[in-house]
């Protein structure tokens, strides 16, 4: 088998701690488990890069807001956010480890993910 590496996919993983990062890559989905829109963001520095997944929920939207906050792109009441508005943006993330119960097979387990997003 022949697997081609695309731009930016020969990059590690960012190590744990503070990185400023460009959000290259913007993808969208619904969570496996509940059916919960989301869009996936991917942090890239010269270092490496990162993925989150946003969920599109009550308990999400202060991430939500903050990383759009924090990309210098204005959330005002009543309005609708762009996610493409992101692609090219700068900004600081802090890098780490989240573990969770896997729902299927009750298994747990551990991301590597961006955090901290809320903006004070």
């Amino acid at each position: 088998m022949k697997i081609a590496v695309e731009k930016g996919q020969d990059k590690p993983l960012l190590a744990d701690g503070h990185h400023s990062v460009t959000i290259t890559h913007i993808d969208e989905g619904t969570s496996e488990n509940k059916g919960v829109p989301f869009f996936a963001a991917r942090f890239e520095n010269e270092d490496g890069y990162v993925s989150h997944r946003f969920y599109q929920s009550q308990a999400g939207m202060a991430s939500i807001v903050g990383l759009f906050e924090q990309a210098g792109i204005a959330v005002e009441e009543g309005k609708e956010l762009d996610t493409k508005q992101l692609i090219g943006k700068q900004v600081d993330i802090e890098v780490g480890e989240r573990s969770y119960t896997d729902p299927e097979t009750g298994n747990e387990r551990t991301l590597k993910q961006a955090m901290n997003f809320l903006v004070s």
